[in-house]
């Protein structure tokens, strides 16, 4: 299952790059000094997150490539497990997470999974859930986290301890001190790689139908 699940994986991180004075530099963040009260506050902001639909940039960087590789698409999330990742630009890939099923279109091809039937699976689907959501950062059975802010942005930095430690480092998840959302994602591999997220156009709690998450 690895070359699936980094075909997952990459999904889960996209970003236009920033560069080194961009609004997320590392210099202009310090170690949040009461991250429980972040976490109350946090909480009772994801609770009133029924839908979010964002144009999504991702940038991939390869060890073995000096190029970055940029994708574009859009992401929707409707409560409670309803995700869907599409990238159009400069090629087709959709992936959509419903309950506890998975699909993935890859231009003609077409594959559908049971989150159950994997432990990997399972790990991923937490992800990919986790990270929207915000639960990601109740799971201390699975990863451990310090917390960083800025005047604009929330850091939380996830190390795995468990499962997918063997391909992930670190998780940095950014999130807007306005609504709490997840402005930006940063994905970094064991490898060496590393992917980056910037959510863009965000929008929250408009109507999305159901047939977005129909696999056919």
């Amino acid at each position: 299952y690895t070359t699936l699940f980094r075909s997952i994986l990459s999904i889960l991180v996209i970003s236009a790059g920033f560069s080194a004075q961009s609004a997320f530099s590392q210099s202009s963040y310090s170690e949040m000094k009461n991250p429980q009260v972040f976490l109350r506050q946090f909480n009772e902001a994801t609770q009133k997150l029924n839908t979010l639909t964002s144009n999504i940039i991702q940038e991939k960087n390869l060890s073995i490539l000096s190029e970055k590789i940029i994708t574009k698409g859009h992401l929707l999330f409707k409560k409670e497990k309803n995700l869907r990742w599409e990238y159009n630009e400069p090629f087709s890939y959709l992936v959509i997470h419903r309950d506890d099923k998975i699909f993935i279109k890859d231009e003609d091809k077409e594959n559908q999974f049971d989150v159950h039937s994997n432990k990997m699976f399972t790990e991923i689907n937490n992800i990919m859930i986790g990270c929207i959501r915000g639960s990601i950062l109740k799971d201390d059975k699975n990863f451990t986290a310090v917390y960083f802010e800025s005047a604009s942005y929330f850091l939380v930095k996830l190390r795995p301890t468990a499962g997918l430690k063997e391909f992930l480092k670190e998780i940095w998840l950014y999130f807007d001190k306005n609504d709490y959302t997840i402005s930006k994602l940063e994905l970094y591999e064991s490898s060496g790689d590393f992917t980056k997220i910037d959510f863009l156009d965000k929008k929250f709690n408009i109507p999305v139908p159901d047939e977005k998450f129909n696999f056919k």
